[in-house]
């Protein structure tokens, strides 16, 4: 399936990483267990492992009817320690209790893994509770640098996005001064008619009448969103706080809003700062010059946008629980749209 870049869609001026995704940061890794079986399973898991831990950390609550575990110890401690998991809505304990296992925790270490989550439960049996412990040690198994899977795989497998399939998307830019800002989402959230890309309101171009939408069950509007944000920059919790805030702006360009049902959440982590996990009783801390995070601001909106459109563009029409069917994004549907508005399109498939 295209991405965006693959259509000559360009979010933003800056450039985006080598692979265009979250593991252009340097040490990250993505692994995703899918589960497609039968006429009910749509579910999975995705990983993202950071390099090393802990790491400066914040995160962005834009609506809270969700859940990304153990932010109450990232916003007291301004780190994080563990791997993230993604997965659907109920679960995230099992998903939570297998990472736990994986880090093999001596006695009386602790952990608290941070696990969020999106419903799947229009193409997916939910309260089936497919997800086990052996497919996150799977993901974990296979995380690897380099390109990512998009779409409907691991935690996005059942996933609808403004009416249109939607699952795990990742874009990357590099800023001024070298820095890399890789995002990664799993997008389950907005209505079409909001849809926009580039500004243009694309959702409006593809109706209903030229593309089904899910039945009224989906609860279109309803879902969430997931945004993950990794950079090499040094920054210090405070300037990760500041960015994550930023993902809402990303979100928002292409037509989300934090609906009230909706469980949208941003984390951020820096990789810019090592060792300190150290027992020494001083430990040096770059920081990045404040002067210069709007740099980190522009790419993270960049990013957001164009990772909400790849998860978008990488899944394709799915059939689910009883019959339930979300359909795909077109890409000549969304190329058309967007020469009708007059967009700048550099090349197209």
């Amino acid at each position: 399936m295209p991405r965006a870049r693959d259509l000559g869609i360009e979010i933003g001026k800056l450039p985006p990483g080598p692979f265009d995704a979250i593991t252009d940061v340097p040490g990250v890794r993505v692994g995703h267990t899918t589960l497609i079986e039968g006429e009910d399973v749509r579910t999975g898991v995705t990983v993202v492992a950071p390099p090393h831990e802990p790491l400066f950390a914040a995160s962005s609550t834009i609506n809270g009817n969700g859940e990304l575990t153990g932010l109450e110890w990232i916003r007291d401690s301004g780190t994080l320690t563990t791997h993230i998991g993604l997965t659907n809505t109920h679960s995230v304990g099992v998903v939570r209790d297998a990472l736990i296992a994986a880090a093999q925790p001596g006695e009386g270490d602790w952990s608290l893994p941070v696990v969020g989550e999106t419903w799947d439960g229009f193409l997916n049996d939910i309260n089936g509770f497919h997800v086990r412990a052996e497919h996150v040690f799977a993901a974990l198994g296979e995380a690897q640098d380099g390109p990512v899977e998009e779409g409907s795989v691991g935690g996005g497998t059942g996933m609808i996005c403004h009416g249109f399939k939607g699952g795990i998307g990742t874009a990357s830019r590099v800023v001024e001064d070298g820095w890399m800002v890789g995002v990664l989402v799993q997008a389950n959230h907005g209505r079409r008619w909001r849809l926009r890309v580039n500004g243009v309101p694309v959702g409006e171009h593809i109706g209903p009448d030229v593309v089904p939408l899910p039945a009224s069950g989906a609860g279109e509007g309803a879902g969430s969103i997931i945004v993950l944000i990794a950079t090499d920059a040094p920054l210090v919790p405070g300037q990760c706080d500041h960015v994550a805030r930023r993902a809402t702006f990303g979100i928002a360009r292409t037509g989300g809003m934090g609906e009230r049902s909706s469980g949208d959440f941003a984390l951020c982590f820096a990789t810019g700062n090592a060792g300190l996990g150290e027992a020494e009783p001083e430990l040096p801390v770059r920081m990045l010059n404040d002067s210069r995070i709007d740099l980190l601001y522009e790419a993270v909106i960049d990013a957001v946008e164009e990772s909400i459109l790849n998860a978008m563009l990488a899944s394709d029409t799915m059939t689910g629980r009883n019959g339930n069917t979300v359909h795909g994004l077109p890409p000549e549907l969304l190329l058309e749209a967007l020469r009708q508005a007059g967009s700048s399109i550099t090349s197209s498939t």
